[in-house]
């Protein structure tokens, strides 16, 4: 299964989307991350600590030993880049941030997405405010009013995941009393895609 983890916007979480869905695959079988950007952020995160998973540039990357695959991009991909990067994994995980530029940013991907006919693609909201905001639920409702395919689980604003960074380890490994429940955010999207692969590949869109 290859996973690639893109956005026209930078800072919406996508490295951090990238090394997160890598941990909870690697949970299932052996899992590489691609590391696809120029500013290698996931390298950078992973030289500061230890994954649980190998991460490599996109010229060390040999995917034959790993059943999973997960590719964290350059922000702001050309269109001809985005179709490419659609058109060779089975899901494409788009993440925003519940904010008015984010959103922008996300229409002219989607509206690229829908012009090339790309169907095997998911929008992940992260850095959901706590509550009282509804941000989170109102642009998961703004997604599914209009038709667009979007993960039923978001990603909690959690000063853990910054931590987690910052030491080069997943969310799960920190000593935050949030990290539990930002880890579980994560493992909740990866359950999510598991019971999506089967579909795409019986409808022929991966």
């Amino acid at each position: 299964m290859i996973i690639t983890v893109a956005s026209f916007k930078g800072g919406v979480g996508k490295t951090t989307t990238a090394i997160h869905l890598a941990a909870f695959l690697q949970g299932q079988a052996k899992t590489l991350l691609i590391d696809a950007d120029p500013n290698r952020s996931a390298q950078g995160w992973a030289n500061r600590g230890e994954l649980p998973f190998a991460v490599m540039d996109e010229w060390q990357a040999q995917a034959a030993p790993y059943q999973h695959v997960v590719i964290d991009t350059q922000a702001r991909p050309t269109p001809d880049d985005l179709s490419a990067l659609a058109n060779t994994c089975d899901l494409l995980v788009l993440p925003t941030m519940p904010d008015i530029l984010s959103l922008d940013a996300l229409v002219l991907t989607i509206e690229y997405l829908q012009a090339i006919r790309t169907h095997h693609y998911r929008i992940l909201i992260t850095s959901i405010p706590p509550k009282p905001s509804r941000a989170g639920q109102e642009v998961k409702t703004l997604l599914k009013e209009a038709n667009i395919p979007v993960f039923e689980t978001g990603i909690r604003r959690f000063a853990a995941f910054q931590k987690a960074a910052m030491a080069g380890i997943p969310v799960y490994a920190v000593k935050d009393p949030r990290a539990e429940a930002g880890w579980q955010d994560y493992e909740a999207v990866g359950q999510e895609i598991l019971q999506l692969m089967p579909n795409l590949r019986a409808n022929g869109l991966s």
